[in-house]
Protein backbone atom coordinates (compact mmCIF):
# COMPACT_ATOMS: atom_id res chain seq x y z
CA UNK A 1 0.00 0.00 0.00
CA UNK A 2 1.26 3.47 -0.87
CA UNK A 3 1.62 5.62 2.24
CA UNK A 4 -1.44 7.74 2.91
CA UNK A 5 -2.73 10.20 5.45
CA UNK A 6 -5.32 8.87 7.87
CA UNK A 7 -7.60 11.07 9.95
CA UNK A 8 -8.40 9.92 13.48
CA UNK A 9 -11.36 11.93 14.73
CA UNK A 10 -12.27 12.40 18.35
CA UNK A 11 -15.62 10.96 19.34
CA UNK A 12 -17.72 13.47 21.28
CA UNK A 13 -18.21 12.35 24.88
CA UNK A 14 -21.44 11.82 26.86
CA UNK A 15 -20.86 14.98 28.93
CA UNK A 16 -20.63 17.35 25.93
CA UNK A 17 -21.74 20.72 27.30
CA UNK A 18 -21.33 24.46 26.78
CA UNK A 19 -19.50 25.78 29.80
CA UNK A 20 -17.58 28.53 27.99
CA UNK A 21 -14.27 27.38 29.48
CA UNK A 22 -11.87 28.53 26.79
CA UNK A 23 -10.80 32.14 27.24
CA UNK A 24 -9.54 33.38 23.89
CA UNK A 25 -11.95 31.13 21.95
CA UNK A 26 -14.77 33.41 20.77
CA UNK A 27 -17.27 30.64 19.94
CA UNK A 28 -16.70 28.86 23.23
CA UNK A 29 -17.36 31.97 25.30
CA UNK A 30 -20.30 33.25 23.26
CA UNK A 31 -22.28 29.99 23.67
CA UNK A 32 -21.59 29.52 27.38
CA UNK A 33 -24.41 27.92 29.38
CA UNK A 34 -26.46 27.01 26.31
CA UNK A 35 -28.21 23.65 26.33
CA UNK A 36 -26.22 20.98 24.49
CA UNK A 37 -27.20 17.75 22.74
CA UNK A 38 -24.47 15.14 23.32
CA UNK A 39 -26.20 12.49 21.21
CA UNK A 40 -26.56 14.78 18.21
CA UNK A 41 -22.97 15.99 18.61
CA UNK A 42 -21.55 12.46 18.59
CA UNK A 43 -23.68 11.39 15.62
CA UNK A 44 -22.65 14.51 13.67
CA UNK A 45 -19.00 13.65 14.25
CA UNK A 46 -19.50 10.02 13.25
CA UNK A 47 -21.35 11.06 10.08
CA UNK A 48 -18.38 13.16 9.02
CA UNK A 49 -16.01 10.26 9.70
CA UNK A 50 -18.08 7.86 7.63
CA UNK A 51 -18.40 10.35 4.77
CA UNK A 52 -14.63 10.73 4.56
CA UNK A 53 -14.20 6.97 4.69
CA UNK A 54 -16.70 6.66 1.83
CA UNK A 55 -14.58 9.12 -0.16
CA UNK A 56 -11.77 6.57 -0.02
CA UNK A 57 -9.79 8.09 2.84
CA UNK A 58 -8.34 6.20 5.78
CA UNK A 59 -10.46 7.21 8.76
CA UNK A 60 -10.21 6.24 12.40
CA UNK A 61 -11.84 7.13 15.69
CA UNK A 62 -10.39 8.13 19.06
CA UNK A 63 -12.62 7.53 22.11
CA UNK A 64 -13.66 10.26 24.56
CA UNK A 65 -12.20 10.48 28.04
CA UNK A 66 -13.80 9.67 31.37
CA UNK A 67 -15.84 12.63 32.56
CA UNK A 68 -16.63 14.02 35.07
CA UNK A 69 -13.07 13.47 36.31
CA UNK A 70 -13.82 12.87 39.98
CA UNK A 71 -10.19 11.94 40.64
CA UNK A 72 -9.15 15.47 39.65
CA UNK A 73 -11.68 16.89 42.11
CA UNK A 74 -10.34 14.67 44.89
CA UNK A 75 -6.86 16.04 44.18
CA UNK A 76 -8.34 19.49 44.78
CA UNK A 77 -9.62 18.56 48.24
CA UNK A 78 -13.16 17.32 47.67
CA UNK A 79 -13.92 14.09 49.52
CA UNK A 80 -16.57 11.52 50.31
CA UNK A 81 -18.53 9.38 47.89
CA UNK A 82 -18.57 10.27 44.22
CA UNK A 83 -22.08 11.64 44.77
CA UNK A 84 -20.85 13.84 47.61
CA UNK A 85 -17.86 15.05 45.60
CA UNK A 86 -20.07 16.09 42.68
CA UNK A 87 -22.69 17.78 44.83
CA UNK A 88 -20.12 19.58 46.99
CA UNK A 89 -18.21 20.83 43.96
CA UNK A 90 -21.36 22.07 42.26
CA UNK A 91 -22.45 23.86 45.42
CA UNK A 92 -19.11 25.51 46.31
CA UNK A 93 -17.08 25.62 43.10
CA UNK A 94 -19.33 25.02 40.06
CA UNK A 95 -16.62 26.27 37.68
CA UNK A 96 -14.46 23.31 38.72
CA UNK A 97 -17.24 20.82 38.07
CA UNK A 98 -17.75 22.28 34.60
CA UNK A 99 -14.03 22.04 33.93
CA UNK A 100 -13.67 18.37 34.94
CA UNK A 101 -16.82 17.51 32.96
CA UNK A 102 -15.67 19.01 29.66
CA UNK A 103 -15.80 16.78 26.58
CA UNK A 104 -12.92 18.77 25.07
CA UNK A 105 -10.86 15.65 24.29
CA UNK A 106 -13.07 15.34 21.19
CA UNK A 107 -10.80 17.96 19.58
CA UNK A 108 -8.00 15.57 18.78
CA UNK A 109 -6.05 18.14 16.81
CA UNK A 110 -4.91 18.97 20.36
CA UNK A 111 -4.30 15.37 21.35
CA UNK A 112 -0.71 15.11 20.15
CA UNK A 113 1.90 15.98 17.58
CA UNK A 114 2.60 13.15 15.14
CA UNK A 115 5.64 12.73 12.89
CA UNK A 116 5.59 10.08 10.14
CA UNK A 117 8.31 7.46 9.84
CA UNK A 118 9.63 9.08 6.66
CA UNK A 119 10.67 12.13 8.71
CA UNK A 120 12.10 10.60 11.89
CA UNK A 121 15.64 9.43 12.64
CA UNK A 122 14.58 5.90 13.63
CA UNK A 123 11.97 5.52 10.86
CA UNK A 124 9.13 5.07 13.32
CA UNK A 125 5.97 7.12 13.71
CA UNK A 126 6.39 9.34 16.79
CA UNK A 127 3.59 10.53 19.07
CA UNK A 128 3.92 13.22 21.75
CA UNK A 129 0.69 13.99 23.63
CA UNK A 130 0.07 17.71 24.11
CA UNK A 131 0.31 18.92 27.70
CA UNK A 132 -2.37 21.64 27.18
CA UNK A 133 -1.16 23.56 30.23
CA UNK A 134 -2.96 26.79 29.32
CA UNK A 135 -6.44 25.55 30.25
CA UNK A 136 -7.17 23.52 33.38
CA UNK A 137 -9.98 21.54 31.77
CA UNK A 138 -7.59 20.36 29.05
CA UNK A 139 -4.52 19.92 31.23
CA UNK A 140 -6.13 16.84 32.82
CA UNK A 141 -6.19 15.02 29.46
CA UNK A 142 -2.56 14.11 28.52
CA UNK A 143 -2.02 10.94 30.58
CA UNK A 144 -5.20 9.29 29.33
CA UNK A 145 -4.48 10.57 25.82
CA UNK A 146 -1.17 8.73 25.96
CA UNK A 147 -2.92 5.54 27.11
CA UNK A 148 -5.41 5.80 24.26
CA UNK A 149 -2.77 6.41 21.59
CA UNK A 150 -0.71 3.46 22.84
CA UNK A 151 -3.81 1.26 22.65
CA UNK A 152 -4.59 2.29 19.07
CA UNK A 153 -0.99 2.37 17.82
CA UNK A 154 0.28 -0.60 19.80
CA UNK A 155 3.32 -1.95 17.98
CA UNK A 156 6.86 -1.10 19.07
CA UNK A 157 8.27 -1.97 15.66
CA UNK A 158 6.40 0.90 14.04
CA UNK A 159 5.28 3.37 16.73
CA UNK A 160 7.20 5.40 19.30
CA UNK A 161 5.27 7.04 22.15
CA UNK A 162 6.68 9.88 24.24
CA UNK A 163 5.56 11.33 27.55
CA UNK A 164 3.96 14.76 27.21
CA UNK A 165 6.25 17.75 27.83
CA UNK A 166 6.71 19.13 31.37
CA UNK A 167 3.51 20.64 32.79
CA UNK A 168 4.74 24.21 32.71
CA UNK A 169 3.76 27.30 30.73
CA UNK A 170 7.31 27.57 29.35
CA UNK A 171 6.65 24.37 27.42
CA UNK A 172 2.99 24.97 26.65
CA UNK A 173 2.13 22.52 23.86
CA UNK A 174 -1.20 22.38 22.02
CA UNK A 175 -0.34 19.54 19.65
CA UNK A 176 -1.19 19.25 15.97
CA UNK A 177 -3.39 22.37 16.04
CA UNK A 178 -0.09 24.24 15.60
CA UNK A 179 1.67 21.67 13.40
CA UNK A 180 1.45 20.93 9.68
CA UNK A 181 3.41 18.63 7.39
CA UNK A 182 4.24 19.30 3.75
CA UNK A 183 5.54 16.71 1.29
CA UNK A 184 5.64 15.73 -2.37
CA UNK A 185 4.15 12.33 -1.55
CA UNK A 186 3.02 11.13 1.88
CA UNK A 187 5.59 8.32 1.98
CA UNK A 188 8.55 10.61 1.22
CA UNK A 189 10.44 12.75 3.69
CA UNK A 190 8.55 15.97 4.25
CA UNK A 191 8.81 19.36 5.92
CA UNK A 192 7.36 19.73 9.41
CA UNK A 193 5.97 23.19 10.09
CA UNK A 194 5.57 24.32 13.71
CA UNK A 195 3.72 27.55 14.55
CA UNK A 196 4.17 29.10 17.99
CA UNK A 197 2.58 32.04 19.78
CA UNK A 198 5.42 33.28 21.95
CA UNK A 199 9.00 32.83 23.12
CA UNK A 200 8.91 31.44 26.66
CA UNK A 201 12.30 32.70 27.75
CA UNK A 202 12.60 36.03 25.94
CA UNK A 203 10.25 38.76 27.11
CA UNK A 204 11.65 41.20 24.57
CA UNK A 205 9.90 39.38 21.73
CA UNK A 206 6.40 40.34 20.60
CA UNK A 207 3.48 38.47 22.11
CA UNK A 208 -0.29 39.00 22.31
CA UNK A 209 -1.59 41.58 24.78
CA UNK A 210 -5.19 40.41 25.33
CA UNK A 211 -5.40 36.64 24.96
CA UNK A 212 -2.79 34.04 25.93
CA UNK A 213 -0.37 32.51 23.45
CA UNK A 214 -0.79 28.81 24.16
CA UNK A 215 2.11 27.37 22.15
CA UNK A 216 5.74 28.28 22.88
CA UNK A 217 8.69 28.06 20.54
CA UNK A 218 10.51 26.03 23.16
CA UNK A 219 7.74 23.41 23.23
CA UNK A 220 7.79 23.07 19.44
CA UNK A 221 11.58 22.71 19.45
CA UNK A 222 11.38 20.03 22.14
CA UNK A 223 8.88 17.98 20.14
CA UNK A 224 11.08 18.25 17.05
CA UNK A 225 14.04 16.95 19.06
CA UNK A 226 12.04 14.09 20.57
CA UNK A 227 10.89 13.02 17.11
CA UNK A 228 14.39 13.11 15.63
CA UNK A 229 13.53 15.58 12.88
CA UNK A 230 16.19 17.00 10.56
CA UNK A 231 16.87 20.69 11.12
CA UNK A 232 16.84 21.50 7.40
CA UNK A 233 13.40 19.89 7.09
CA UNK A 234 11.85 21.68 10.06
CA UNK A 235 10.39 25.20 10.00
CA UNK A 236 9.35 27.28 13.02
CA UNK A 237 7.14 30.33 12.52
CA UNK A 238 5.57 32.80 14.93
CA UNK A 239 1.86 33.40 14.79
CA UNK A 240 0.84 37.03 14.45
CA UNK A 241 0.20 38.26 18.03
CA UNK A 242 -2.51 40.62 16.77
CA UNK A 243 -4.35 37.63 15.32
CA UNK A 244 -4.30 35.83 18.66
CA UNK A 245 -5.85 38.91 20.25
CA UNK A 246 -8.67 38.69 17.68
CA UNK A 247 -9.64 35.21 18.87
CA UNK A 248 -7.28 33.01 16.83
CA UNK A 249 -6.20 30.76 19.67
CA UNK A 250 -4.47 28.14 17.46
CA UNK A 251 -2.81 28.29 14.06
CA UNK A 252 -5.44 25.92 12.65
CA UNK A 253 -8.01 28.71 13.09
CA UNK A 254 -6.16 30.89 10.58
CA UNK A 255 -4.21 28.45 8.33
CA UNK A 256 -4.38 24.88 7.06
CA UNK A 257 -1.95 22.92 4.92
CA UNK A 258 -1.43 19.57 3.26
CA UNK A 259 1.09 18.09 0.84
CA UNK A 260 2.31 21.04 -1.25
CA UNK A 261 -0.36 23.59 -0.29
CA UNK A 262 -0.58 26.17 2.50
CA UNK A 263 -3.98 27.89 2.68
CA UNK A 264 -3.77 30.86 5.04
CA UNK A 265 -4.98 34.35 5.87
CA UNK A 266 -2.62 37.18 5.06
CA UNK A 267 -2.53 38.19 8.73
CA UNK A 268 -1.75 34.68 10.02
CA UNK A 269 1.98 35.02 10.60
CA UNK A 270 4.23 37.64 12.13
CA UNK A 271 6.51 37.59 9.09
CA UNK A 272 4.72 36.05 6.10
CA UNK A 273 7.56 36.59 3.61
CA UNK A 274 10.03 34.80 5.86
CA UNK A 275 7.57 31.93 6.44
CA UNK A 276 7.16 31.44 2.71
CA UNK A 277 10.90 31.58 2.10
CA UNK A 278 11.67 29.10 4.88
CA UNK A 279 9.02 26.61 3.73
CA UNK A 280 10.07 26.81 0.10
CA UNK A 281 13.74 26.39 1.03
CA UNK A 282 13.02 23.32 3.15
CA UNK A 283 10.62 21.88 0.58
CA UNK A 284 13.01 22.26 -2.35
CA UNK A 285 12.53 23.50 -5.88
CA UNK A 286 9.39 21.51 -6.58
CA UNK A 287 6.09 23.34 -6.96
CA UNK A 288 4.66 24.62 -3.69
CA UNK A 289 1.41 26.56 -3.58
CA UNK A 290 0.80 29.42 -1.16
CA UNK A 291 -2.91 30.24 -1.25
CA UNK A 292 -3.27 33.54 0.58
CA UNK A 293 -6.65 34.98 1.56
CA UNK A 294 -6.67 38.76 1.64
CA UNK A 295 -8.38 40.70 4.41
CA UNK A 296 -10.39 42.61 1.81
CA UNK A 297 -11.91 39.31 0.68
CA UNK A 298 -12.43 37.70 4.10
CA UNK A 299 -11.96 39.58 7.37
CA UNK A 300 -10.37 37.90 10.35
CA UNK A 301 -13.73 38.14 12.12
CA UNK A 302 -15.51 36.28 9.30
CA UNK A 303 -12.73 33.69 9.19
CA UNK A 304 -13.11 33.04 12.93
CA UNK A 305 -16.93 33.03 12.88
CA UNK A 306 -17.11 30.58 9.98
CA UNK A 307 -13.91 28.64 10.76
CA UNK A 308 -12.82 29.01 7.15
CA UNK A 309 -9.35 27.77 8.02
CA UNK A 310 -10.38 25.22 10.63
CA UNK A 311 -11.26 23.07 7.66
CA UNK A 312 -9.65 19.88 6.44
CA UNK A 313 -7.53 20.06 3.33
CA UNK A 314 -7.52 16.53 1.96
CA UNK A 315 -6.33 14.70 -1.11
CA UNK A 316 -8.82 12.24 -2.62
CA UNK A 317 -7.66 8.95 -4.16
CA UNK A 318 -8.12 10.64 -7.56
CA UNK A 319 -5.42 13.15 -6.63
CA UNK A 320 -7.88 16.04 -6.30
CA UNK A 321 -7.46 18.33 -3.32
CA UNK A 322 -10.69 19.37 -1.60
CA UNK A 323 -11.74 21.31 1.48
CA UNK A 324 -13.94 19.77 4.18
CA UNK A 325 -15.76 22.76 5.68
CA UNK A 326 -18.47 23.36 8.28
CA UNK A 327 -21.85 24.54 7.02
CA UNK A 328 -21.12 27.86 8.75
CA UNK A 329 -18.86 28.63 5.76
CA UNK A 330 -21.90 28.31 3.50
CA UNK A 331 -23.89 30.64 5.70
CA UNK A 332 -21.28 33.40 5.77
CA UNK A 333 -21.74 35.47 2.62
CA UNK A 334 -18.12 36.64 2.27
CA UNK A 335 -16.64 33.22 3.02
CA UNK A 336 -18.99 31.34 0.70
CA UNK A 337 -18.28 33.80 -2.11
CA UNK A 338 -14.55 33.39 -1.59
CA UNK A 339 -14.67 29.59 -1.57
CA UNK A 340 -16.88 29.49 -4.66
CA UNK A 341 -14.41 31.69 -6.52
CA UNK A 342 -11.46 29.68 -5.20
CA UNK A 343 -12.58 26.32 -6.58
CA UNK A 344 -13.58 27.79 -9.92
CA UNK A 345 -10.38 29.68 -10.57
CA UNK A 346 -7.19 28.55 -8.86
CA UNK A 347 -6.86 24.97 -10.15
CA UNK A 348 -5.27 23.76 -6.91
CA UNK A 349 -8.31 23.10 -4.73
CA UNK A 350 -11.07 21.54 -6.81
CA UNK A 351 -14.06 21.37 -4.47
CA UNK A 352 -15.52 22.22 -1.07
CA UNK A 353 -17.66 19.68 0.80
CA UNK A 354 -19.79 21.06 3.62
CA UNK A 355 -20.64 19.19 6.83
CA UNK A 356 -22.91 19.95 9.74
CA UNK A 357 -20.81 19.87 12.92
CA UNK A 358 -22.75 22.62 14.66
CA UNK A 359 -22.60 21.05 18.11
CA UNK A 360 -18.80 21.17 17.95
CA UNK A 361 -18.70 24.58 16.27
CA UNK A 362 -20.77 26.16 19.05
CA UNK A 363 -18.15 25.01 21.52
CA UNK A 364 -15.29 26.43 19.45
CA UNK A 365 -14.09 23.53 17.29
CA UNK A 366 -14.52 22.91 13.56
CA UNK A 367 -13.67 19.95 11.30
CA UNK A 368 -9.91 20.38 11.69
CA UNK A 369 -10.16 20.47 15.48
CA UNK A 370 -11.87 17.09 15.43
CA UNK A 371 -9.08 15.17 13.70
CA UNK A 372 -5.53 13.99 14.29
CA UNK A 373 -3.59 13.28 11.09
CA UNK A 374 -1.37 10.18 10.96
CA UNK A 375 0.57 9.22 7.83
CA UNK A 376 0.80 5.44 7.50
CA UNK A 377 2.50 3.11 5.04
CA UNK A 378 1.12 -0.36 4.37
CA UNK A 379 2.82 -2.14 7.28
CA UNK A 380 2.00 0.66 9.69
CA UNK A 381 -1.64 0.74 8.61
CA UNK A 382 -1.96 -3.00 9.28
CA UNK A 383 -0.32 -2.51 12.70
CA UNK A 384 -3.03 -0.08 13.80
CA UNK A 385 -5.83 -1.42 16.00
CA UNK A 386 -8.24 -2.28 13.18
CA UNK A 387 -11.29 -1.95 15.41
CA UNK A 388 -10.61 1.79 15.59
CA UNK A 389 -10.98 2.27 11.83
CA UNK A 390 -14.28 3.52 10.44
CA UNK A 391 -15.95 1.22 7.91
CA UNK A 392 -19.29 -0.39 7.13
CA UNK A 393 -18.98 -2.59 10.22
CA UNK A 394 -17.72 -0.19 12.87
CA UNK A 395 -19.77 2.88 11.88
CA UNK A 396 -23.26 1.44 12.56
CA UNK A 397 -21.98 -0.21 15.74
CA UNK A 398 -20.70 3.13 17.05
CA UNK A 399 -23.94 4.90 16.08
CA UNK A 400 -25.94 2.28 17.96
CA UNK A 401 -23.64 2.71 20.97
CA UNK A 402 -24.22 6.48 20.98
CA UNK A 403 -27.98 6.12 20.65
CA UNK A 404 -28.01 3.65 23.53
CA UNK A 405 -25.94 5.65 26.01
CA UNK A 406 -26.10 9.39 25.26
CA UNK A 407 -28.57 11.99 26.47
CA UNK A 408 -30.46 14.24 24.07
CA UNK A 409 -30.17 17.31 26.28
CA UNK A 410 -27.63 18.46 28.82
CA UNK A 411 -27.52 21.61 30.95
CA UNK A 412 -24.66 22.67 33.19
CA UNK A 413 -26.62 21.74 36.33
CA UNK A 414 -26.96 18.18 35.01
CA UNK A 415 -23.21 17.71 35.50
CA UNK A 416 -23.82 17.31 39.23
CA UNK A 417 -26.12 14.35 38.61
CA UNK A 418 -24.28 11.21 39.84
CA UNK A 419 -26.34 9.19 37.36
CA UNK A 420 -24.51 10.96 34.53
CA UNK A 421 -21.18 9.78 35.94
CA UNK A 422 -22.46 6.19 36.12
CA UNK A 423 -23.92 6.42 32.62
CA UNK A 424 -20.59 7.62 31.27
CA UNK A 425 -18.62 4.83 32.95
CA UNK A 426 -20.97 2.16 31.63
CA UNK A 427 -20.80 3.67 28.14
CA UNK A 428 -17.01 3.94 28.08
CA UNK A 429 -16.53 0.44 29.46
CA UNK A 430 -18.66 -0.90 26.63
CA UNK A 431 -16.80 1.26 24.11
CA UNK A 432 -13.38 -0.07 25.11
CA UNK A 433 -14.68 -3.56 24.42
CA UNK A 434 -16.19 -2.49 21.11
CA UNK A 435 -12.87 -0.97 20.02
CA UNK A 436 -10.66 -3.61 21.70
CA UNK A 437 -8.72 -0.98 23.63
CA UNK A 438 -8.25 -2.75 26.95
CA UNK A 439 -8.36 -0.90 30.28
CA UNK A 440 -7.41 2.66 29.34
CA UNK A 441 -9.56 4.61 31.80
CA UNK A 442 -8.86 5.17 35.52
CA UNK A 443 -12.14 3.57 36.62
CA UNK A 444 -11.16 0.35 34.81
CA UNK A 445 -7.98 -0.09 36.83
Amino acid sequence: MVAKEANFDGLVGPTHNYAGLSYGNVASKSNANSESNPKQAALQGLAKMKALSDLGLAQGVIPPQQRPDVKALRRLGFSGSDKNVLESTYRTAPHLLMAVSSASSMWTANAATVSPSADTSDNKIHFTPANLTNKFHRSIEPTTTGNILRAIFNNDDHFKHHLHLPDNEHFGDEGAANHTRFCRAFGEQGVEFFVFGKYAFDDSKRKPLKYPARQTLEASQAVARLHGLQANKTVFAQQNPDIIDQGVFHNDVIAVGSRNVLFYHEQAFLSTDRVKTDIQSAFGHQNFHFVEVKTEDVSVQDAVRSYLFNTQLIELPSGEMVIIAPTECQQNEAVYAYLSELVSSNGIISDVKYFDVKQSMQNGGGPACLRLRVVLNGQEYRAVNQNCLINDRTYPALCDWVKKHYRDKLKTEDLADPALLDESKIALDELTQLLSLGSIFPFQR
